[in-house]
């Protein structure tokens, strides 16, 4: 009976204020002559935009600098799946991730909305073998008001971080498949 070899991943956590990694210090893990891609929707785009930051500047922590990153912008979150399946399919993508914020209008569109695209990301991932990644967030009680607006804008940084190193974390793993090794080690 052979043995299946192990997949070990090990991910950077949360830069901390006494970690300082320099892009020269970090490893490189995209493929050769691959980029990542960030989609975002333009509902809501000022909170957005802090997500497809805090992706961009995270990868650059970890190594990937912001001039392999592509930011497409898309009129919603609906749009998000098509976008990523047609960079994905382009070979040029080691990982695409989508951004969005769905409020509850009142009509409970806001969950078909959300499950559509983060079931749509899912299939894209399925069938072209690019890892997607997901910071279409559907809040519960969202008022556009000053508070949840600030509350929003810190949390989509703090999620856009969180999918950066998803990313790495993944093609480092699949990369790790690939070459059959069975192990795979992110700073």
């Amino acid at each position: 009976m052979s043995q299946t070899p192990t997949l070990s991943i090990s991910v950077p956590s949360a830069k901390r204020t006494t970690d300082v990694v320099t892009p020269a210090e970090a490893p490189v893990v995209l493929p050769a002559g691959q980029r990542l891609a960030f989609v975002a929707a333009r509902w809501h785009a000022d909170i957005v935009q802090q997500a497809c930051t805090g992706f961009v500047n995270e990868l650059n922590t970890l190594g990937v600098g912001p001039e392999l990153v592509d930011v497409f912008e898309v009129p919603g979150a609906f749009e998000i799946p098509l976008f990523a399946k047609r960079l994905a399919m382009t070979g040029r993508y080691a990982g695409v991730a989508g951004g969005a914020l769905v409020v509850d209008g009142g009509i409970y569109r806001h969950d078909f909305v959300s499950a559509a695209v983060v079931n749509g990301l899912m299939t894209v991932q399925l069938e072209t073998g690019v890892p997607m990644f997901s910071v279409v967030l559907t809040p519960h009680h969202f008022h556009d008001h000053a508070e949840h607006q600030q509350f929003f804008r810190q949390h989509f940084q703090l999620k856009g971080q969180e999918a950066a190193r998803a990313c790495i974390h993944a093609i480092s793993g699949l990369r790790a498949i690939a070459a059959g090794s069975g192990r795979s080690v992110v700073a």
